[in-house]
C-alpha cells in the first residue's frame, strides 16, 4: 500500500504539496487528475523516491522509498519526459533493466516485443513521440513492479495502442501482481481503467474516492415544461451548480443524488422529466469551480 501523510514538498517558494494525505490499496488502478500545477507528477517523483519529502511521510510497503534500494525495487515511474541513455536500443535498456530490477522477467519481454510493432534494435533517438512511450510501457511492465507509476501514460499513442495499453494493464491486475497510479489529464482514458480516484488542486485532495462514486454527488437532469419555472423555483430547493433554459427545455446539473433532485422536478409538472448520467469532465469541472478554479475566468 501507499500511503502519503501530511506529506509537504516545496520548491523554493513554491508548495507543490501542502500536507497531503492518501491512500492507494494494493491492487487497484488509481487515477490522478487536477488543475495544472496541482502535484500530480510531484507525488509520483515522492513515491518513486526522485525527491524527499520536506515534511510528512510517504510511505511505500511502511517504509520511505528516498534512498530505498529494497523499496525502489518494486516501483518503476514512467515520467511524462522520457529520457533513455544515449545512443541504446530497446534491446539494450532492456539489459540495462534487467541490471537493476530483481523482478525482470525476459519471457514478459519478449511477449510484450511480440505484441508491440516496436523494431527492438533500432536506436530509440529515431523514434517518434508515440513509439517512444510504447518502449516506456514494454520496459516497465517486462521490470515486473509492484507499482507502476504512469505520469500521463497515453500520451502520444494512438487509439489502437491505448485500448493495447489499457487491456494489457486490466491483464496484469487481475493477475493481482501489479497495483497503478496514473496521472493524466485524459478523464475519458481515466474513466473507463480506474477503479479509483484522487481530485488535486493546488497540492491539496479535493476528494479521494472509488471511480463508481465520483458522479453519485451530482446530477444532471433535462427537463421540458409549457411554461418553464423562474431559476429561483429551482435554485431554493436544490443545490445548482448549473441551470440552462432553451426554450421550453431547462437543463439542470445539481448536487445532490438523483432520486431527490429529479423527484422534486417531476412535482414542478414538466411535460417530461430524465436524468442523465454526467462524465467524469463535468464532475471534474463542477469540483474544481466549488475550489475557485472556474474556466470562465479563463477563457474569454
Amino acid at each position: 500500500m501507499i500511503q502519503a501523510v501530511q506529506l509537504t514538498k516545496t520548491f523554493d517558494d513554491f508548495t507543490a504539496l501542502d500536507q497531503f494525505n492518501a491512500h492507494i490499496q494494493d491492487g487497484s488502478i488509481y487515477g490522478l487528475v487536477g488543475s495544472n500545477g496541482s502535484g500530480k507528477s510531484t507525488l509520483l517523483r515522492l513515491i518513486s523516491g526522485i525527491y524527499r519529502p520536506d515534511g510528512g511521510d510517504i510511505l511505500v510497503d511502511n517504509a520511505p522509498p528516498f534512498e530505498n534500494t529494497s523499496i525502489k525495487d518494486l516501483i518503476f515511474h514512467v515520467s511524462d519526459d522520457l529520457y533513455f541513455l544515449p545512443q541504446t536500443t530497446m534491446d539494450d535498456m532492456a539489459r540495462f533493466y534487467q541490471g537493476v530490477y530483481s523482478r525482470f522477467d525476459s519471457t514478459v519481454y519478449g511477449e510484450l516485443c511480440q505484441r508491440f510493432p516496436i523494431d527492438a534494435k533500432k536506436k530509440l533517438h529515431t523514434f517518434s513521440k508515440g513509439m517512444r512511450r510504447q518502449v516506456a510501457l514494454i520496459l516497465s511492465l517486462a521490470c515486473c513492479p509492484k507499482y507502476l507509476l504512469l505520469d500521463e501514460a497515453f500520451d502520444g499513442l494512438d487509439p489502437v495502442m491505448r485500448g493495447a495499453v489499457r487491456k494489457i494493464l486490466a491483464d496484469r491486475l487481475a493477475d493481482g501482481g501489479m497495483s497503478v497510479v496514473i496521472a493524466s489529464h485524459n478523464l475519458r482514458e481515466l474513466e473507463d481503467l480506474c477503479d479509483h480516484m484522487g481530485l488535486l488542486h493546488q497540492g491539496k485532495v479535493i476528494f479521494e474516492r472509488e471511480i463508481d462514486e465520483v458522479k453519485l454527488g451530482f446530477c444532471k437532469v433535462q427537463a421540458a415544461f409549457a411554461l418553464p419555472p423562474a431559476a429561483a423555483v429551482f435554485q431554493e430547493q436544490l443545490n445548482v451548480m448549473q441551470m440552462d433554459v432553451t426554450g421550453s427545455v431547462v437543463n439542470l446539473i445539481v448536487r445532490g443524488s438523483s432520486r431527490e433532485v429529479l423527484g422534486y422536478v417531476q412535482s414542478l409538472s414538466p411535460l417530461f422529466a430524465e436524468s442523465i448520467p454526467l462524465t467524469l469532465e463535468e464532475v471534474f469541472i463542477h469540483e474544481m469551480e466549488a475550489v475557485g478554479y472556474d474556466y470562465n475566468k479563463i477563457i474569454f
